[in-house]
């Protein structure tokens, strides 16, 4: 996994509005209302990301099939026109610390327990079971994962032998291990948010998973809702509430899913904005009414 350290961005982060054609979410173990049960996936175990994580792009491309320049690509979802990038900030860290406690208990090594340990294999069985050639990335990062995601999409839409690009996040619950990586890594990176600790670990049970996926491609190209990046951060747009959590995530694809159903313009704020706009005669060009929407 790519770990980046980087400034908040202050500039315009897209060059030109990316068209969004399917969001999902799925969340286990929280104690939210729509947590649902953790899904099989054949060769992963004890663990919630690569489940969740195959869940929000199993979603993703089975909504908005294609891609592909045949038949079979575009039945699989994907095919050599599709790219695929997964932000994390440190990964699966429940199959790692099973696979710790277990060497540092005389226990005979599991090879699966490495195997799944790594971010990149959730994504080859993602490859596999939808016919993905394109280009996989896994990034690590303390600033805003959608800016991170958006930013990637924009420029790997530049290659014109690619039509969609997969992003998605996912988020571990804490553990005593976490928390301490987490505060060892933030100490002195950035000032916190007002009320927010720069070295807190994510507030979810440890068993807990959180994911979220987002599938992009160019303007014009099926997409009932754009995203481009907005002239001015927005209302109370300081810091990001935790360094590296998925939670914009979520609120993209929030907006996402309210723009299908009202139409209009929503404004996504933070230290990089972004303005969502649904693709119909009355509102593709109307700015002046925008919203704003932000996680409560």
């Amino acid at each position: 996994m790519t770990k980046t350290k980087t400034t908040p961005i202050e500039k315009t982060v897209l060059r030109a509005p990316l068209g969004i054609l399917a969001t999902a979410t799925a969340t286990h173990g929280t104690g939210r209302d729509d947590d649902i049960p953790l899904p099989r996936l054949p060769g992963f175990v004890e663990s919630a990301f690569s489940p969740l994580a195959y869940e929000v792009s199993r979603r993703c491309l089975t909504e908005r099939p294609g891609g592909g320049t045949s038949r079979s690509e575009a039945e699989s979802g994907g095919g050599s026109r599709t790219a695929v990038a997964l932000a994390s900030l440190l990964g699966d860290t429940t199959t790692a610390d099973l696979a710790s406690r277990r060497m540092v208990s005389g226990k005979v090594h599991n090879p699966l327990l490495f195997m799944q340990a790594t971010p990149n294999s959730v994504l080859g069985h993602i490859s596999r079971e939808f016919g993905i050639t394109g280009q996989m990335f896994s990034i690590s990062t303390f600033d805003d994962p959608v800016t991170e995601l958006l930013t990637m999409a924009d420029l790997l839409l530049e290659d014109p032998e690619l039509d969609r690009v997969l992003v998605l996040g996912v988020e571990l619950g804490g553990s005593e291990r976490l928390a301490a990586m987490h505060r060892e890594l933030a100490a002195g990176y950035r000032e916190p948010a007002a009320g927010h600790d720069s070295g807190a670990a994510p507030g979810l049970p440890a068993s807990a998973g959180l994911a979220a996926a987002v599938l992009l491609g160019r303007c014009g190209a099926g997409a009932s809702v754009t995203v481009r990046s907005a002239e001015t951060p927005g209302p109370d747009a300081g810091p990001i509430d935790r360094p590296g959590g998925i939670q914009r995530l979520f609120d993209l694809a929030a907006a996402h899913r309210r723009l299908l159903r009202d139409g209009g313009n929503l404004l996504l704020p933070g230290p990089a904005a972004f303005v969502l706009t649904a693709d119909t005669a009355d509102t593709a060009d109307t700015t002046d009414d925008t919203e704003t929407h932000a996680h409560q």
